[in-house]
């Protein structure tokens, strides 16, 4: 099955530590931890000053799965359908074996021979965890679990085998549904809230690690809305409790037998547990996980705008006092928010009603809302703020827009440059949009120097680069640039709030000192 690249030891490179995705018995996968049912209320037997987890263990410890995943691919790589297993007196059986002999495959079990003989059929097996949150049989997982598999089986703590099919999947936050059939009530759990729960509250996983089917660890929530830049939802819970390879798609409990989170990844110098691992919470796991079971598939809202983090000096730039909301640094001429009004330099600080801390916060709220509905967007323009409202589209119609390219060329520039934070300004010539490779319609002043001692610099300010705003007005010559500064002094601004953009017309927003 398709996973992501690891190194030798086993662990994914993240800037300059090592996370390592919780990994299947010989291929890596994600892990995935889910909520159990409310727990009775019986006093646990407490040991040598420790309060025994026995009870709860053997409460949910049913509903947790082990899962096994068979991809079959041919010598190529390429993941195979199941081929029919045809005996000698089917009907049409020589018409079948030509077609699979045609396209590659052959005949399950055949050998090869000759230059025309079908490539070799490679089996690759995963074993990872998962859990039972509907006793019809309705399991949750991580997608790295499942991946492309063609065959997944899974196995409860009794030793039930039951073959699943998959609902659905979501790939960006890793989780997928499965359904087996049986044709008794399956043991379940339920999920919890955790945002209820607090740094400090203990927890409890149960997976297959290494294969070790329905082992059981504990620990405490060591942090909560963990970043670790795995993708554009991350908002990890952290733990300590034992996660190793195999715990994948398994089940973290808080004390009463509910999952309140999805074992994920582990952060790691060696690829097996430190004591810091992550799940995915359940408050960013339900929504996705009733969509998958409702729709076969994600349906998150789009707002349809790019946006960046507001700093210190972001901040002091715009008159927000505190640094806070998200900073629109692009919109898309397709999107929702371009009829709603919004525009590059406003600053999302509530959606829905709901307060926006800092850039992270918007895409997950954003995705979380229905799609359709007409949400108001409180924003701050230019020291004031604005309500607007939109109606939210798409995300997965959203990324098949394409940005329509700006077409109108440049102004023409004149020939003064100025120097000014730390930057050499100069109009746009010929010669430069040559040598920078400037694409057409790209506007602003373009950047020739750079001081390696200036703010500019360590704000990753580069050559080449283009100054299409300053405090949120254009500029379209070094006089520009120069006039806008003065009057960022004259007001006591002590930062100027730059728009950036690069060659091909990707901008953000750079705050710079005005000392």
């Amino acid at each position: 099955m398709a996973t992501k690249p690891v190194s030798a030891s086993g662990t994914l490179t993240s800037r300059t530590r090592k996370v390592a995705l919780v990994a299947s018995v010989g291929v890596l996968s994600l892990l995935a931890s889910p909520i159990l049912a409310p727990a009775q209320t019986a006093a646990s037997p407490v040991l040598q000053g420790q309060v025994s987890l026995a009870d709860l263990a053997e409460r949910v410890m049913p509903a947790v799965v082990n899962i096994a995943a068979v991809t079959t691919s041919d010598t190529r790589g390429r993941t195979l359908p199941q081929v029919p297993q045809l005996g000698p007196d089917t009907p049409f059986g020589d018409l079948f074996e030509e077609f699979f002999n045609r396209r590659g495959q052959g005949r399950p079990g055949q050998g090869q021979q000759g230059e025309n003989q079908a490539p070799q059929q490679r089996r690759s097996q995963s074993a990872g965890s998962g859990f039972v949150i509907d006793s019809s049989g309705i399991v949750v997982t991580n997608n790295h679990v499942i991946g492309d598999a063609n065959e997944i089986t899974v196995i409860f703590n009794s030793g039930l085998r039951l073959k699943a099919e998959v609902i659905g999947k979501d790939a960006k936050v890793d989780l997928a549904v499965l359904r087996v059939k049986h044709d008794k009530p399956l043991p379940a759990v339920k999920f919890g809230d955790s945002d209820k729960m607090r740094i400090g509250d203990p927890v409890m996983a149960i997976g297959n690690p290494f294969g070790l089917g329905g082992s059981v660890s504990s620990g405490i929530v060591s942090a909560r809305n963990r970043d670790i830049q795995q993708g554009p939802y991350d908002t990890y819970i952290q733990t300590d409790a034992a996660i190793n390879k195999g715990n994948s798609g398994g089940p973290l409990f808080n004390m009463a037998g509910e999952v309140i989170g999805i074992n994920t990844a582990i952060l790691s110098p060696t690829g097996g547990s430190v004591g810091i691992g992550f799940a995915v919470p359940s408050s960013l796991a339900t929504n996705i996980v009733d969509q998958l079971k409702e729709f076969g598939e994600t349906r998150r809202g789009w707002l349809g705008v790019r946006i960046q983090t507001v700093d210190d000096a972001t901040a002091e730039a715009l008159g927000l006092g505190a640094a806070r909301g998200a900073l629109v640094a692009g919109v898309d001429e397709k999107g929702p928010g371009k009829p709603a009004g919004l525009d590059v330099g406003d600053v999302i600080t509530k959606f829905d009603g709901k307060e926006v801390k800092d850039s992270r916060d918007l895409p997950r709220i954003v995705a979380a809302t229905p799609v359709g509905k007409d949400v108001p967007v409180t924003i701050m323009r230019k020291g004031k703020e604005e309500v607007k409202t939109v109606k939210l589209g798409r995300l997965e119609d959203g990324e098949k827009v394409q940005p329509a390219s700006a077409r109108t060329p440049a102004e023409p520039a004149k020939p003064a440059v100025t120097t000014a934070l730390g930057l050499e300004f100069s109009p746009q010539t010929e010669e430069l949009r040559k040598r920078y490779s400037i694409k057409d319609g790209v506007k602003g002043v373009v950047i020739t120097k750079v001081d390696p001692n200036s703010n500019a610099a360590d704000k990753r300010v580069q050559v080449g680069e283009l100054v299409v705003e300053i405090g949120q007005e254009p500029v379209n010559s070094p006089e520009d640039v120069t006039k806008r500064l003065d009057a960022l002094k004259k007001e006591g601004k002590k930062s100027a709030l730059l728009l950036v953009s690069n060659a091909q017309g990707e901008v953000r927003f750079v705050a710079v000192s005005t000392n």
